[in-house]
């Protein structure tokens, strides 16, 4: 097992190292200057050329990505261009609020997903199935950005039950913290819990049509005990695939819902790094939120042996 742990870990390396190559030459082939950023229109090309020097961006590309991923190896992701700090104190100071938002987001999609799944596979081809995969059809034609604007105008707007935007750490009590992030949660959980139902349902049907399954109840064994006890367990490991998933997923996609609802969460990191050409920053945060996906799903292939037992036979 511990090999097996260890042979997981040694595959994000790689992982890691690409991303690193694709990013640094995309962000380093797109067209802007940081240096004609930083100084303003009305900078000189002198003026350019001497902050180009000093920032490093006249050194060969291949020299600028060695210094930079020899830094990161080291634990050091660089240093801003534009607010002169290091990339790991801009990391710190704008995961809260991703990080917030995307666990409320992904609580929502749970506690509506899984029920509800689970109804439309025990109730399969009944109306309310119909209405359970409808339902999830619809949640996930409609973009988070847009679901995000009817949330605003109905609850926000209307009726006036919640800010519409903002954020407010969670030193400022619970209640602050979590009504700035209700409707964005909503918005990006409820494609997520589209997709963890469709799948909920899936997994459910595939074994609640096995023996074992009918066996159980020819026994006599309750309806309860059947779907909790024996069904959803043996059903869990795909479902809990796409919840590691669509957690990765709120945690890198929540750039478009924390720039309608004004969250200073890593989306916005990003967007304004673009619009500065901030390079250092948008490397750090991409590589960062990478790490972050790829140990999400390392977490989530850990504990499948801890739901299925013969998981861990297979490793051994």
């Amino acid at each position: 097992m511990h090999i097996y742990i260890l042979k997981r870990i040694l595959s994000l390396i790689p992982v890691l190292l690409i991303v690193s190559v694709v990013i640094f030459m995309i962000i380093h082939l797109t067209p802007g200057d940081p240096a004609a950023v930083i100084l303003g229109e009305e900078a000189t090309s002198e003026q350019i050329e001497a902050m180009r020097e000093q920032i490093g961006l006249n050194e060969p590309l291949l020299l600028q990505y060695w210094n930079w991923i020899s830094g990161v190896v080291q634990g050091d992701l660089g240093t801003s261009y534009f607010m002169k700090d290091s990339v790991i104190n801009s990391i710190m100071l704008h995961i809260k609020p991703t990080l917030s938002l995307a666990l409320i987001g992904e609580a929502i999609a749970l506690l509506i997903a899984i029920p509800f799944g689970i109804v439309a596979a025990k109730l399969r081809g009944s109306t309310v199935d119909q209405s359970i995969m409808g339902f999830s059809l619809l949640g996930l034609s409609v973009p988070s950005f847009l679901l995000g604007l009817f949330l605003i105008l109905l609850f926000g707007v209307q009726l006036g039950w919640l800010p519409v935007a903002g954020y407010q750490p969670l030193s400022n009590g619970i209640w602050n913290h979590v009504q700035y992030l209700i409707l964005p949660a909503i918005s990006l959980g409820a494609i997520q819990a589209a997709l963890i139902a469709r799948m909920t349902r899936s997994s459910m049907l595939e074994v609640l049509n096995t023996s074992y399954i009918k066996t159980a109840v020819s026994k006599g064994v309750k309806d309860r005990n059947v779907i909790y006890k024996h069904a959803l367990r043996n059903a869990f490991l795909p479902i809990l695939t796409v919840i590691g998933q669509t957690f990765g997923t709120l945690v890198a996609g929540a750039v478009v819902t924390e720039t309608i609802f004004n969250i200073p969460g890593l989306g916005q990191l990003i967007i304004n790094s673009v619009e500065r050409r901030d390079y250092a920053v948008i490397q750090g945060v991409v590589l960062f939120v990478t790490f972050l996906y790829v140990f999400i799903n390392l977490i989530i292939d850990l504990l499948y042996g801890v739901i299925d037992p013969r998981v861990r036979l297979e490793r051994k």
